[in-house]
């Protein structure tokens, strides 16, 4: 029964945010019957697929219970058109082109890879398309254009960004662990580059720095000389970051050298590619997660199963991935429904004014989570640590487990 109260509400409000929003376009009973044609971007192809088909089902998801419970955005049905990147910077730049000048989405949704985002942010800004982007982290992404940079900014995210997720991590390690001797590994990709310069910076606030920096690169795994250099440089703990077949070759060199040193990730550890491919290995690697999957909030195991039901039993290879794509889906939502027209500016200003009582997702609900000068919608606050038991992500402190019942407003 708790589960069905949460659909109904969550019906409820979506047909409130609609009824608010309804009286802002004065269209033609024609023209409102032609659907919204919304971008929808990422790697859905490649080794990033599996963040990027998480992302998409999620977003889809959102999408079809919107057009099924209140008819799309005042009456017009959500379309995506939807591109394939393959994680490659100059296909997403490309294909960013495609959608603004000539698809003419009136918003795009997706991202997956921080330099396919870097590559392409730039033509919808310039263009003045917002585009929300659900899994990409690296922090540039929505401070290039942040005031003031730029007067408006037209890029949103709904994922932490390096500089959130690192101060939360090295929190964790410095405060709550006790560690004080870190060895840092990451992969030479723009994700790699992001997360290592702002973990850099977040253990620097507390008077540290790595005792090691390792570089690798996407397709190695023999990460053993790396680790070796970590060993000598008396590393009581190893911090990586890159995504889950690198990682896990981390993982598997780690044991292969009967080095108990413990092992925390970035969020990609909780993608499936890396709990497969680590297999015992994995086990008790923690990791840095803004939703894990083993939650017993019952909005997130209301999502989970009907992403299950709707998608398959295999189809949740990046959890995280998938319920930031569908929250995303939600506020972009909520700020086409409530924008006094559909152009960009409209749109723009709709988002960064959402306020009310909130719009209820799957990582928590949001309360003003856009402002003018601060488009990133997940503040540190709420992230969790997640650590790998018997092949799956659960939450490694009780208190955590207790807290995701709760909303977690956003904080600076």
């Amino acid at each position: 029964m708790a589960g069905s109260g949460w659909k109904v509400r969550m019906r409820i409000g979506l047909v409130a945010l609609l009824l608010a929003g309804a009286g802002g376009l004065h269209a033609t009973q024609a023209h409102a019957q032609e659907p919204v044609k919304i971008g929808l971007s990422g790697p859905f192809t490649g080794g990033s697929a599996p963040m990027g088909t998480s992302m998409r089902n999620g977003i889809v998801l959102a999408a079809e219970e919107i057009n099924a419970f209140v008819g799309g955005v005042n009456g017009r049905r959500i379309e995506f058109i939807e591109m394939d990147d393959q994680a490659n910077n100059d296909k997403g730049r490309a294909i960013a082109q495609a959608l603004v000048h000539e698809h003419k989405v009136v918003a795009t949704i997706g991202v997956v890879n921080t330099g396919v985002a870097l590559n392409s942010i730039d033509i919808y800004q310039d263009a003045r398309v917002p585009l929300v982007a659900a899994v990409t982290t690296g922090s540039p992404v929505t401070l290039r254009y942040a005031p003031p940079n730029a007067k408006e900014n037209f890029i949103f995210r709904v994922s932490p960004p390096t500089t959130v997720s690192n101060a939360f991590t090295t929190r964790h390690l410095v405060e709550r662990a006790g560690f004080r001797r870190i060895a840092l590994l990451a992969d030479d990709t723009g994700y790699g580059e992001a997360e290592m310069n702002d973990f850099v910076t977040a253990l620097s606030r507390f008077g540290m720095q790595p005792v090691v920096i390792e570089r690798f690169s996407i397709g190695d795994r023999d990460m053993r000389a790396q680790l070796e250099r970590a060993r000598a440089a008396g590393a009581d703990v190893v911090v990586m970051y890159g995504i889950g077949p690198e990682l896990a070759a981390i993982a598997r060199n780690r044991r292969e050298m009967d080095w108990n040193v413990p092992l925390f990730g970035g969020w990609t550890v909780s993608m499936r590619n890396f709990l497969d491919a680590a297999g015992p290995a994995g086990e008790g690697v923690f990791t840095t997660n803004s939703f894990i999957p083993a939650s017993q909030n019952m909005r997130h195991k209301m999502f989970v199963t009907n992403y299950l039901k709707r998608f398959g039993e295999a189809s949740l290879e990046s959890a995280m991935s998938a319920a930031q794509g569908y929250d995303a889906m939600r506020l972009l939502y909520n700020g086409l429904a409530t924008a006094k027209d559909l152009d960009g500016d409209s749109i723009r200003e709709a988002l960064e004014n959402l306020g009310g009582r909130g719009v209820e997702g799957v990582v928590t609900t949001y309360m003003r989570p856009f402002t003018p000068e601060d488009h990133d919608a997940i503040t540190e606050n709420m992230l969790v640590v997640g650590i790998v038991r018997n092949g799956r992500i659960d939450y490694a402190f009780e208190e955590d487990a207790r807290q995701s019942h709760g909303i977690r407003h956003k904080r600076p």
